[in-house]
């Protein structure tokens, strides 16, 4: 994957972006969350969004914004979920929704971080899946913040790597271990649980 994502970004004209991003001045952290935050909700998959934050902010500044755009595109999204209704969502995410319902409201936190720690299925789609279910805000948003946090700075992370190219650092593969964890943790009380009655 990280080939993958360096030969891409050999071929994309990055230098542009970054004399961009530098006129921006004080204001280029702001457009970008605005920006990420923009293509979340739109149902863009959040990992090159991350990617991108690390390379044109390095790894630190990009760690922080990646979060923040994760963040912010979570809120929006639960609550145009929640505002939306059930029905409406359920049009668009068919019986994932219905599927998801006794799930979320017997794991809650855990249940939430497992499956924002997985990098599948586009991040806003989540959201709105949420929203619309019978998960309890809190839950959803400290189980978002659990996942969100090592994922958005694993990214970042690579994404500068890719733009200044050296060695590969372990938590750079901590969204893929963690959301695995939370998975099988998940699946071993949900099949105990399932057994039990």
């Amino acid at each position: 994957m990280v080939a993958g994502l360096a030969a891409v970004t050999a071929w994309l004209p990055l230098p542009p972006f970054g004399e961009a991003v530098r006129g921006l001045g004080g204001w280029a952290p702001v457009v970008a969350i605005a920006a990420g935050c923009a293509l979340l909700v739109a149902l863009v998959p959040r990992t090159p969004i991350s990617l991108a934050c690390g390379v044109l902010f390095g790894p630190v500044a990009g760690s922080l914004l990646a979060l923040a755009v994760a963040l912010t595109a979570a809120t929006l999204t639960f609550f145009v979920g929640r505002l939306l209704g059930r029905d409406f969502v359920a049009r668009y995410a068919g019986r994932r929704l219905t599927d998801f319902q006794g799930w979320l409201r017997d794991e809650g936190v855990l249940a939430v971080a497992a499956l924002r720690s997985l990098p599948l299925g586009p991040y806003g789609l989540t959201g709105y899946v949420y929203g619309a279910s019978t998960v309890r805000a809190r839950d959803y948003f400290l189980g978002t913040l659990v996942a969100a946090t090592p994922s958005a700075i694993s990214y970042a992370i690579l994404g500068a790597l890719i733009a200044a190219p050296g060695d590969v650092p372990p938590l750079a593969f901590l969204p893929l271990a963690m959301g695995l964890a939370f998975s099988v943790i998940v699946l071993f009380r949900t099949r105990r649980r399932v057994r039990r009655t």
